[in-house]
């Protein structure tokens, strides 16, 4: 299966689905071995071996704020060429996880955005961070960018996307507008959708999620994220349960994470909640253009401070967290950049 354009929505519903039903122990004892086995198969380190370097201490998403990056990827020989490199990511959201209120924010950082890579010395397209180094340059340069720590991470491709939608029955969508787009095979015009509430397919919502030609990057971002609530619910009903086997297959094998079982359904009650599993949507603000070296996505500098301040909020970081030995380096200055 080809892919063109990765979105955010399988693997971070791919993630929800593991938390939620691992949580749900009481539903069927096996369904839990299973999710288990699955995130045993799935669970990948990461270089540095513990905690981010913008943390003072470890922490324990039982009991402490923290963030997971979502990761996508599209692994098909058609984007990682003859030579072998890893790929770069299709997309990137950053989850926050607030323990008081039990609320989540979710940030999409827009794949063309031209933002400082570690891993290279210069900057460049931040998707550009995963052919550079991986998993770990990419938290490295997300970590960059937005001054929080990355405590964990989620990497998925999405060669099981329609296999997945399709196994819960497909799932419940608004769609915006009459569209025609291309389907995971890249042949074009093979999926067309009327504007409207209706249930969709697969190959259906991959191309809603995918499509560019109708409105704005903010608003497929919008979209995605409206996606990845209708996944999770609908694999979380009786039709997505009874077909979870096809569902787990399918994540094994596309997805890598440093979370443990145990960390994953430490999650449980974000997802569990009585009023439903819901989350804040945020965008960075920009503009795209050409550069010297080709298009960008311009992130609006007051907007990044502005969002930069709200994770940092929700994670309860008063101050960008550094080493003991660090504190000295920082001047009187630095309490000002707290604000908005």
């Amino acid at each position: 299966m080809k892919l063109k354009k990765l979105t955010i929505f399988l693997w971070t519903a791919a993630f929800l689905v593991l938390a939620g039903v691992g949580a749900a122990a009481g539903y069927a004892v096996y369904l839990t071995d299973q999710v288990k086995e699955t995130a045993d198969e799935s669970h990948k380190e990461l270089d540095r071996r513990g905690m981010s370097d913008k943390r003072v201490e470890e922490v324990n998403p039982a009991k402490d704020h923290t963030s997971v990056l979502f990761i996508g990827i599209d692994d098909s020989e058609k984007r990682t060429g003859d030579e072998g490199l890893p790929a770069r990511s299709d997309a990137l959201v950053l989850a926050t996880f607030n323990q008081d209120d039990r609320s989540i924010k979710m940030l999409n950082i827009p794949r063309d955005s031209l933002t400082y890579i570690p891993e290279v010395g210069y900057e460049d397209k931040i998707a550009h961070a995963h052919a550079f180094g991986g998993v770990d340059a990419t938290v490295k340069t997300v970590e960059q960018l937005l001054d929080v720590p990355v405590d964990y991470y989620v990497r998925l491709n999405f060669n099981s996307f329609v296999e997945v939608v399709d196994a819960i029955g497909g799932i419940n969508y608004e769609v915006p507008f009459d569209m025609t787009e291309q389907n995971s095979s890249d042949t074009a015009g093979a999926v067309e959708l009327q504007e409207g509430y209706q249930t969709i397919n697969g190959e259906e919502a991959l191309a809603l999620a995918r499509t560019r030609k109708y409105d704005s990057d903010l608003a497929r971002g919008e979209r995605q994220m409206k996606l990845i609530q209708e996944i999770f619910s609908e694999t979380m009903s009786t039709k997505g349960l009874n077909n979870f086997d096809d569902i787990l297959a399918s994540v094994s094998s596309n997805m890598k994470t440093n979370l443990t079982f145990d960390e994953m359904i430490s999650f449980k009650d974000y997802f569990l909640q009585k009023d439903g599993f819901t989350f804040d949507k945020m965008q960075l603000a920009g503009e795209g253009g050409f550069t010297g070296n080709g298009w960008y996505y311009q992130v609006n500098e007051e907007d990044l401070t502005a969002v930069t301040q709200t994770l940092k909020d929700h994670l309860n970081l008063s101050n960008p967290l550094v080493k003991d030995d660090e504190v000295d380096s920082f001047s009187d200055g630095d309490e000002s950049s707290n604000s908005m």
